[in-house]
Order: C-alpha cells, then structure tokens, then sequence
C-alpha cells in the first residue's frame, strides 16, 4: 500500500470532520481508511482500455419535449369574469396616491 495512514492524518480528520475519537476509535478509523486506500489502489489496477467512459451511471436521454402551445393563453376567457377592463387589462382600484 502506497499511502500509510498516519496518527496525525486521522488526527487532522477528525478536527475536519469536528469528532471527539477516544484512542480506539482513532485506531478503528486509521484501519478503515486504510483498507479504502487498499480498495481503491486495487480498483486502479483493473484493465480499462476496451470501457468507454461515461459521464453518468444511468443512460441519459434528452427529456425536453417540442414547445408547442395547445390551448392558448385564455387571457380572454379571463377578462370576460373581470368587472371591469380596459386594453386588455384588469382595472383595479387604486392602492396608493
């Protein structure tokens, strides 16, 4: 294994990650970390020459659909339940001076 797992690097994790490990669980992690790095160094000897690289796990299509409008905007049928409009607007009483 090419990257040991040292005292301090747990130590400067710890204080990262703002935990209070007693020195067993300091010893647990320093082994837990270390078997990752050993997993990982493994997962870099595999043969990967022939496997296309993919940007994501799942196949990814477009999902966007043709933007087409197919009941219209109904502003007419809106103003005809106003009480009172004017250029295509409802008229309103006024809130402010």
């Amino acid at each position: 294994m090419a990257n040991q797992i040292t005292e301090e690097t747990i130590e400067y994790v710890s204080i990262l990650a703002k935990l209070e490990l007693s020195g067993e669980e300091k010893e647990q992690a320093r082994k837990d970390m270390g078997n990752m790095l050993e997993y990982i160094d493994r997962l870099g000897e595999l043969d990967t020459t022939d496997v296309e690289p993919l940007s994501h796990v799942f196949p990814l299509r477009n999902v966007f659909r043709e933007d087409v409008v197919t009941n219209g905007d109904g502003s007419r049928e809106t103003l005809q339940n106003a009480p009172e409009e004017k250029d295509d607007m409802f008229v309103v009483p006024r809130t402010f001076d």
